[in-house]
């Protein structure tokens, strides 16, 4: 600490360039925490998800739809603790742009399947007996200002009544919210009765999008969804069936292989960082060759001189780093609520690793002038040859 005032000083020697180069480094690791943390976040979710629950959907593609019909088979399988189905109703509160995650499901099927949606018993009960009943997400239910007791109006921009209408009225029976298993998702989506929202429809009935599938161990999950689709291999309606897991890595997968994206943005980031950052050292040192020198003379040794070299190069780019991760991390969760998932936080993971890569950077580029302010020779250097 006691060299501190001179690194300080060193650093600010010309403030607009220092300035610049501090704007740089933030900008490249706001970039980092975003982008990886986006990635990790989506790993960790997906690390939390069930090994015990399957997914059964059209072997087509996810937009297909499969026959209620299906559910007997496959609840008879041995293995099968428990089956749950699922209908997206496509639809939006009074705006277009208001889009909502709507489910039509089994009520207790669905419930069975996801323990992790905790819902008061007497909600649940009352869920049961309401035939327009919906369960909404505490998250959602703040959002909107909606309490149990309501009647919320959506409309549908794919699924209509017989007469034409396409307004789907809900009374908001019970609020829902995950437990700890689900981490920090949000609760933004409604459930809704499948019989209800079936025998209403004229579009697609006795179709489901998706089948929940609970099997008694994880050893048996892989066999149990190889019989589920060789039991409809030869159907009008093929299955594809995959674990949890697997079935939301392929979904992301769909988009292409963002990891390999975000690695090589990554890297041309700080690639290209790391020759600013070194040429700003550079030029630094050189600017600074007589002072050091002078430094010299007054007994600082070369690993001194190094030691603030290196200590100045450390300060601007841990530093900057910190400061970008901070703001990262802050407005991270944001992103996610805009996608409707929930605000989940920036990893730790990742500021970690940003930290080290900040300190990696920093040494690298303190290695050149670092090695011309070794070599330096007072007498050459106070007659600046």
């Amino acid at each position: 600490m006691k060299y501190f005032i001179l690194v300080w000083a060193g650093l600010w020697r010309r403030p607009l360039r220092t300035i610049l180069t501090l704007l740089s480094i933030i900008v490249a690791f706001l970039l980092y925490g975003t982008l990886h943390g986006v990635t990790s976040s989506f790993d960790d979710a997906i690390d939390q998800m069930s090994d015990t629950r399957l997914r059964v959907q059209s072997r087509v593609n996810l937009i297909e739809s499969v026959p209620i019909a299906y559910l007997p088979q496959i609840e008879a399988l041995p293995g099968v603790d428990g089956v749950g189905y699922y209908q997206a109703l496509v639809a939006y509160y009074q705006e277009p742009r208001n889009a909502l995650q709507v489910g039509a499901v089994g009520l207790d099927g669905f419930l069975d399947v996801y323990p992790e949606i905790v819902v008061p018993e007497d909600q649940i009960e009352a869920m049961r007996q309401t035939r327009t009943g919906a369960l909404v997400g505490r998250d959602l239910a703040e959002e909107r200002g909606w309490n149990v007791g309501d009647r919320v109006t959506l409309r549908s921009q794919v699924f209509t009544h017989a007469d034409g209408s396409d307004v789907w009225d809900f009374d908001i029976a019970g609020i829902y919210e995950f437990d700890e298993a689900f981490g920090d998702f949000a609760a933004q989506e409604m459930y809704v009765h499948f019989d209800y929202f079936d025998e209403a429809r004229i579009q697609n009935p006795g179709m489901v999008l998706l089948y929940f599938v609970k099997v008694d161990s994880v050893e048996r999950a892989a066999a149990i969804g190889k019989r589920i689709d060789a039991m409809f291999e030869n159907s009008r309606f093929a299955t594809q069936t995959l674990n949890e897991k697997d079935w939301v890595r392929s979904q992301i997968q769909r988009v292409g292989n963002i990891d390999f994206f975000v690695n090589a943005i990554i890297g041309a980031v700080f690639f290209t960082l790391l020759f600013l950052t070194g040429n700003t050292m550079w030029q630094s040192v050189r600017e600074r060759i007589p002072e050091l020198a002078v430094l010299k003379t007054y007994g600082f040794g070369n690993a001194t001189i190094v030691g603030l070299v290196a200590a100045e190069s450390l300060l601007l780019c841990v530093s900057a780093a910190g400061i970008a991760l901070a703001a990262a991390a802050t407005f991270f969760p944001q992103i996610f609520r805009s996608m409707g998932i929930g605000g989940l936080p920036l990893p730790a993971s990742v500021i970690a690793l940003g930290l080290a890569i900040g300190v990696l950077v920093a040494i690298v580029s303190a290695l050149p002038p670092a090695w011309l302010a070794q070599r330096l020779n007072v007498v050459d250097a106070l007659a600046r040859r």
